[in-house]
């Protein structure tokens, strides 16, 4: 097969070009090897490849140098001994385009994804919740869903947990799920994310895939890397669990491609181990599908770590391209493992495969690739080719460069708070507490007014009493005086015809 319909790693023990079939490159594979053994730039060598192919590539910066693809290398030394020993190499510094994201926004594009698109599993992953809990948020989100209420960040869950809380009738058949005490427990472990940092990943505007798909204007496949080198050790469960969501992302929303010539997107998952550690079965079960499945949409996975030990056996069973650097074995424990890593390449007759594990020299490592019809083809002992880009990392002003020079360049930089679950069910405890104002203010004027009257009839009645005594005192005053006066009258009449 003509070298330009495969990704070529390096050379065999006659210096003869190794490689794959282009067309199988969805059939996902592996690069392991114990730390400074060379992975870093095998995985940069076969990042370039895929560049040069048209295909997208999505890779997690771990140590903070594969950013050097992002200029053109320097090739000296034993770089430059090996480029000339492998003469049909045509070897030329390059930059690559390279898009850089940073979750924190400090290094690269922030990157952000939201809570209604991760969902309750993932999310339950990443809050490492009991069973309990994870059906109190499984509750949560169902009535997120029925009343329309988006999860965007961390604001809106906190809100949302708190609601349920204080109205348990809202959440109809699910409230025996959601107890105080798991309220109380999601709250907590939401509040600890926080203080991690991760609060920066949930929010808008969130990561548009076809943003990544797209190829640079030259037809190469634009690099897309994460800095991760702060985050695999402050927070990597955060880490593994982005990744995670990504894979089921594309998943979900790529069609299907059927065969094709080449991938249309390559992912390298460096510290692999990380996407399994703890995780609950329920969502082990679901990537080692995605990772089955996903080939067909024309998405190639590959797990970068130190021993194939650390990945599922379920998802070793499915990688196509195994690349493995040298491995060192001092227990009894470590030479058990180095066995079963030899016993999962199809064996050379030319060398023993358990016995050249530990004697690989930096940048050297037993290759086992896909034959044309797909069947595993024999190991053989390669020197990994040279990158064409800078071996290390960039500088802070080549990478502030590459972040202006980015097509991306003011998409993602700013945050967007639109109205979501918080502002609506602010809107709607404020709406409650005037409603509520507003109903006291009523009943308090009515018994007011009751008062009032009571109050008036009562001195009417008092003043009627005391208008009707005067009254009669006035009349009996009058009657007397009047009779007083007839008399004084009638008897000064008698007196008067007496003295006459």
């Amino acid at each position: 097969m003509p070298v330009s319909n495969q990704f070529v790693l390096g050379a065999d023990l006659s210096g003869q070009p190794v490689g794959q079939a282009l067309r199988l490159a969805n059939r996902h594979g592996l690069v392991a090897g114990a730390t400074g053994t060379g992975k870093t730039v095998t995985l940069q060598r076969l990042v370039e490849t895929f560049s040069d192919a048209g295909v997208a590539v999505f890779a997690a910066d771990v140590k903070g140098d594969l950013c050097g693809l992002g200029a053109a290398g320097a090739p000296q030394g034993k770089v430059a001994e090996r480029i000339a020993s492998m003469p049909w190499l045509a070897h030329q510094p390059t930059a690559y385009p390279v898009t850089l994201w940073d979750i924190h926004g400090q290094s690269g594009h922030p990157l952000r994804t939201t809570l209604s698109e991760m969902g309750p599993l993932l999310l339950g992953a990443l809050l490492e919740l009991t069973d309990s809990q994870q059906a109190a948020l499984y509750a949560a989100f169902k009535v997120a869903d029925r009343e329309g209420l988006l999860l965007l960040d961390l604001k809106d869950l906190k809100a949302l947990l708190t609601h349920l809380k204080d109205h348990p009738e809202v959440l109809g058949e699910d409230s025996a799920l959601f107890t105080n005490t798991s309220s109380q427990a999601l709250l907590r472990r939401l509040s600890s994310l926080e203080q991690q940092g991760a609060e920066a990943l949930f929010g808008e505007p969130a990561l548009q895939l076809q943003d990544i798909l797209q190829p640079d204007r030259d037809g190469r496949g634009r690099i897309h890397l994460l800095d991760a080198s702060r985050l695999v050790h402050e927070a990597p469960k955060v880490y593994a669990t982005f990744l995670l969501w990504l894979l089921a992302e594309l998943f979900e929303q790529l069609p299907e491609r059927g065969d094709a010539d080449k991938p249309l997107l390559a992912l390298f998952f460096d510290e692999a181990h990380l996407l399994f550690a703890d995780t609950p079965k329920a969502l082990q079960e679901r990537l080692e599908q995605v990772v089955r499945l996903i080939r067909s949409k024309g998405v190639g996975v590959y797990f970068v770590t130190q021993s194939p030990g650390d990945l599922p056996d379920d998802v070793l069973a499915q990688l196509g391209l195994r690349i493995q650097h040298g491995l060192r074995a001092f227990t009894a424990k470590e030479q058990k493992s180095l066995r079963a890593v030899a016993d999962g390449f199809r064996p050379n007759p030319a060398f023993d495969t358990l016995a050249v594990l530990t004697e690989l020299g930096i940048g050297e490592a037993l290759v086992g690739t896909l034959e044309d019809k797909g069947t595993p083809a024999m190991v053989q002992r390669v020197a990994i080719a040279p990158p064409q880009s800078r071996i290390g990392p960039l500088s802070d002003s080549e990478r502030a460069a590459l972040i202006r020079q980015s097509p991306l360049l003011g998409r993602y930089d700013k945050p967007l708070d639109r109205e979501s679950a918080y502002e609506l069910l602010t809107a709607r405890a404020a709406k409650a507490s005037a409603d509520a104002a507003e109903q006291v203010d009523e009943v308090t004027a009515s018994k007011a007014g009751k008062a009032e009257a009571g109050i008036g009839g009562m001195a009417g009645d008092l003043l009627g009493s005391l208008a009707g005594q005067v009254m009669k005192t006035a009349v009996r005053q009058a009657a007397n005086q009047i009779g007083r006066q007839l008399v004084r009258g009638l008897l000064g009449s008698l007196l008067g015809s007496k003295r006459r």
